[in-house]
């Protein structure tokens, strides 16, 4: 039998095979799996031998022990316990959804060591002693905001918090304070008035029709408004007001300005314009930047490389291949689940990205299969029963379009110019509509692709029909 590997090894890493449970492959127990057998078996402590007793004094579990003879899941409810105290030395009952919570998170180690920052311990102290109302805005007033928001998520899903959108609420709590920091009361009035009937009625709109914000259009909003107020300034040094704006200044503002800029600031010239707090003006037409591309043979590679997948993770391969193979943009990506995930009638893995679902060829089929069985951020409070297929970091979130293209670019795959040449390879081997319908595409977009594209319904090989006979004519 091979326990261990030759050479030292680090705590941590001893400490991690420790929380490695399953079914023994010698016993066939269902236990915790020290021992390492020499073709890789996982070994219970029975059957490796002499590996030692890891069970707990106290529960009784086997495990890792945190102190001499305690596993770390008793460890952390006393951390839990004494954090959540309400000053009559049991948890305050409000909170106790949220102790069991952090208690049954798979990898109490994490739990033990979060526990140990001044942050969260803080937050939860103020919590059970009732410093602030639990109230989304109460958790969200105690500093620091990164620890509040984590631990605000896990109310949520303890059912101690009624659930909310998670930027729309982060979006509305921004905004009053920035627009504090506009001095000129005009200005502030303004921007009040175009954040209010824009962005915040867009919002909910989308909240409506999509079931969630999501973290892009609160970014972007963000920086756009502070464009906009920096406009203002800059109107305001020039000793013009918005209504005294000329064709002159928006032509001199869109000449010396990126695109980025100019394309920022359109939604309040717009918006100025139509409620009549700025003359009507002619706005440059804005151009659109054609796309790039990467070559055939380089997205091939690509795929070839994801294949061998040597030295990646399997979250890494699993993103890449619905870009390269499903022309999948991040944002549909994020809100994939395990239930998007199944066998078909025919045996063959499916992939639910439209109707119908699309197959997944093997090899790669095999590779998400092993993904979903072994996916990231499960091993803490926030996830333990995450249903999405890039479980994030927060509770019931998946994981961030941001920390996705990141995923990408280390990777050296880049996402646009893949999933464009992508899409475009498959609308040469069917019908836009076709196409369409499976990745979860819109018609149209796909059509003008394709037309884009040099590729028309006409190039496609049609059944083969016999040809109608004439109507014959009779007397």
């Amino acid at each position: 039998m091979r326990r261990w590997p030759e050479g030292p090894i680090c705590s941590g890493c001893f400490a991690n095979a420790m929380e490695i449970y399953g079914i023994c492959d010698g016993c066939g127990t269902d236990r915790l799996l020290p021992g390492i057998g020499p073709d890789g078996q996982r070994w219970c402590t029975d059957c490796g031998g002499g590996l030692g007793d890891y069970t707990c004094t106290r529960c009784g579990r086997e495990g890792w022990r945190e102190h001499a003879g305690i596993c770390g899941w008793c460890v952390l409810r006393d951390q839990v316990d004494e954090l959540l105290d309400d000053g009559t030395g049991r948890v305050r009952v409000e909170l106790t959804p949220l102790a069991a919570l952090i208690v049954s998170m798979k990898r109490p180690r994490s739990g033990i060591r979060w526990l140990t920052r001044p942050g969260p311990c803080g937050i939860l102290r103020a919590l059970a002693r009732g410093e602030v109302p639990l109230t989304h805005e109460g958790v969200h007033s105690l500093p620091p905001l990164k620890s509040s928001i984590y631990i605000r998520d896990l109310m949520v899903t303890a059912g101690i918090l009624p659930p909310v959108d998670k930027f729309m609420f982060l979006f509305e709590q921004w905004w009053p304070a920035w627009l504090d920091t506009i001095t000129d009361p005009e200005h502030r009035a303004t921007l009040r008035l175009f954040l209010t009937w824009h962005y915040l009625r867009v919002f909910r709109a989308k909240i409506a029709a999509r079931g969630e914000l999501g973290y892009g259009l609160p970014q972007l909003a963000r920086a756009r408004l502070r464009l906009t107020a920096a406009f203002l300034n800059d109107l305001a040094s020039r000793g013009r007001t918005l209504a005294e704006t000329t064709q002159a200044d928006l032509d001199r503002l869109f000449a010396q300005s990126s695109p980025h800029q100019r394309n920022a600031l359109r939604p309040f010239l717009r918006w100025a314009m139509n409620t009549r707090r700025m003359p009507q003006l002619d706005l440059p037409p804005q151009q659109e930047r054609p796309v790039t591309l990467v070559t055939q043979r380089q997205r091939i590679q690509l795929i070839r490389r994801i294949h061998d997948g040597d030295g990646m993770e399997l979250t890494d391969r699993v993103l890449a291949l619905l870009v390269l193979l499903y022309a999948q943009p991040l944002a549909r990506i994020q809100q994939l689940t395990v239930t998007d995930i199944a066998t078909g009638d025919d045996g063959h893995l499916h992939i639910r990205l439209g109707d119908p679902p699309t197959p997944v060829p093997a090899p790669f089929d095999q590779v998400i299969r092993q993904h979903v069985t072994a996916r990231r951020n499960q091993m803490t409070a926030a996830n333990t029963t995450s249903p999405w297929l890039f479980p994030g970091r927060a509770s019931g979130q998946p994981m961030h379009t941001t920390s996705l293209r990141l995923r990408l670019h280390n990777l050296g795959i880049p996402n646009l110019t893949n999933r464009s040449r992508a899409i475009r390879e498959m609308l040469r081997q069917a019908p836009p509509i076709i196409i369409a319908g499976m990745l979860g595409y819109s018609a149209t977009g796909a059509e003008k692709i394709a037309a884009e594209y040099g590729t028309h319904w006409q190039h496609y090989v049609g059944l083969d029909r016999q040809p109608r006979r004439p109507p014959r004519l009779t007397e």
